[in-house]
């Protein structure tokens, strides 16, 4: 199974991350992230949330829960033992060299990440592509877009819990307008009419 490191701007934004991770659990391809991704997005998910109103200790628990929750889901994603190999990649960003150890040590496939200047490819191992997140979702759909729509459908099947219920098409045209993901959409927009 293909396996992909999914660097914390990619997990960031809910929805992103909720679809990213739904195609996962359908089974076509294995996420993989280190305990530092993970910190991170616990920190940026308790931010955003008290950007947008939420308490400090209410935003806090929400994102203890979303990181317990990925540990729980997909408790073969993290990556450890990578300490010895950080810092031998040269990355123009010292702090970033966390995330291409891991994914040597997960033996990845792809780096998905929104900050493609931070990984340039002279400096990234052999075997390991560096992928904006929509060209991810792009190639992950395609190995299955029957199952790629299945996790849309999943996604707004839950999606009533803690907010507003989402069709597969709204869900489809915010993939599209918000992470730019015309491609991934362009394929599933037939599976899910």
């Amino acid at each position: 199974m293909f396996v992909a490191l999914l660097d914390t701007c990619t997990l960031w934004p809910s929805l992103r991350r909720d679809f990213l991770l739904s195609m996962a659990v359908e089974g076509l391809y294995r996420p993989t992230w280190s305990e530092v991704i993970l910190e991170e997005l616990e920190y940026c998910e308790a931010k955003k949330l008290v950007d947008r109103g939420t308490t400090a200790p209410d935003a806090e628990v929400q994102a203890r829960h979303l990181i317990d929750q990925m540990r729980t889901h997909f408790a073969g994603a993290l990556v450890t033992g990578w300490e010895p190999l950080e810092g031998t990649f040269g990355l123009p960003d010292p702090d970033d060299e966390h995330v291409v150890a891991a994914a040597v040590l997960a033996s990845a496939g792809a780096i998905v990440t929104d900050n493609l200047k931070d990984f340039p490819t002279t400096n990234i191992p052999t075997g390991v592509e560096v992928l904006r997140p929509a060209q991810f979702a792009f190639n992950t759909v395609a190995v299955d877009p029957g199952l790629a729509a299945d996790a849309v459908r999943e996604i707004s099947r839950r999606s009533g819990r803690h907010g507003p219920a989402l069709t597969p098409p709204q869900i489809l045209t915010d993939l599209d307008t918000r992470y730019g993901m015309h491609d991934a959409t362009a394929l599933l927009r037939p599976h899910l009419h």
